[in-house]
């Protein structure tokens, strides 16, 4: 467990393993927690690192207006402090919005930026997309934490199968800061950089599940706007893929980060031959014959 200062602001953050930084933002609500089906995982091929966005987790929660863009400078200033290199980014729901934002705003931090269940806007279409997002906002402020829980387990985890995953929403949403939640969903609510896409020049994998809030072909839309992107859909799965079918999910996030360092080591392998090669010819020159 680790802690740095910034903005006025005391920020958690938990470091694995060893290897390119992979840095991973949770979702809105959430913590850390969100990757506990990851870490020990990824950090057997990376350096993991998993943030609390401030109002989240054990991180502090001031009282001030929050954003997509502050959360970002957040991360900016973990990956300052930890004099990162450029860092394989994977974000879920809230966090894949901060990937998007860093991504526009300072692509030369990101060697690889992987979005699971998110898109780069929030933005009323139509007049459901008006209703449906007055409905999330009114809800959040009437009801109560312990109830939003209940409700958003049983809507992520609906099967008889996946009780424990349910208790685990049920026992951990409560424990959000009800000003910060509210906050952060506010931050949420007409966010967008869809605009800003061509920006993002680095390698982009969008994971959704076959059940998620948004639909595929949603994704498949902003996704043909991106310069160098793929969507891996997960079959059997809600909002919450990582937790839901985190052996599937694993797999796909390994295969793309593994795609991606595949060239810059038969790169680094070409250049140490050569350099071999040239130390030989210099030992033993070549005679004109």
């Amino acid at each position: 467990m680790s802690f740095f200062d910034y903005d006025g602001c005391q920020l958690h953050y938990e470091d694995y393993g060893h290897g390119a930084p992979l840095l991973l933002v949770h979702g809105l609500g959430s913590s850390t927690l969100d990757w506990e089906e990851q870490t020990s995982v990824l950090a057997a091929h990376y350096r993991v690192i998993a943030i609390d966005l401030r109002g989240h987790g054990r991180s502090d929660k001031p009282v001030e207006h929050y954003s997509i863009a502050g959360f970002s400078e957040d991360v900016v200033a973990l990956i300052e402090h930890l004099k990162l290199e450029p860092v394989h980014l994977v974000g879920i729901s809230m966090g894949g919005m901060v990937g998007f934002q860093l991504g526009v705003d300072r692509p030369e931090l990101l060697r690889s930026l992987t979005i699971v269940n998110s898109g780069p806007e929030v933005k009323a279409k139509s007049f459901n997309d008006c209703v449906q997002i007055a409905k999330r906002w009114g809800l959040s402020r009437l009801l109560s934490l312990e109830t939003i829980a209940k409700g958003l387990g049983k809507l992520l985890f609906p099967k008889p199968e996946q009780v424990e995953l349910r208790l685990k929403i049920e026992r951990r949403w409560p424990r959000n800061d009800k000003r910060a939640y509210l906050a952060s969903l506010d931050a949420i609510i007409g966010w967008g950089v869809r605009n800003r896409l061509s920006s993002i020049t680095c390698p982009v994998l969008v994971v959704s599940g076959d059940r998620d809030y948004t639909s595929v072909a949603s994704k498949e839309a902003y996704v043909a706007e991106l310069a160098d992107a793929r969507l891996v859909v997960i079959a059997d799965s809600r909002h919450a893929t990582p937790m839901d079918q985190p052996a599937a999910f694993n797999a796909q996030l390994l295969s793309f980060l593994s795609a991606i360092s595949a060239p810059i080591l038969a790169s680094t392998a070409a250049i140490k031959s050569k350099v071999k090669d040239t130390k030989k010819s210099a030992i033993h020159p070549q005679q004109d014959i």
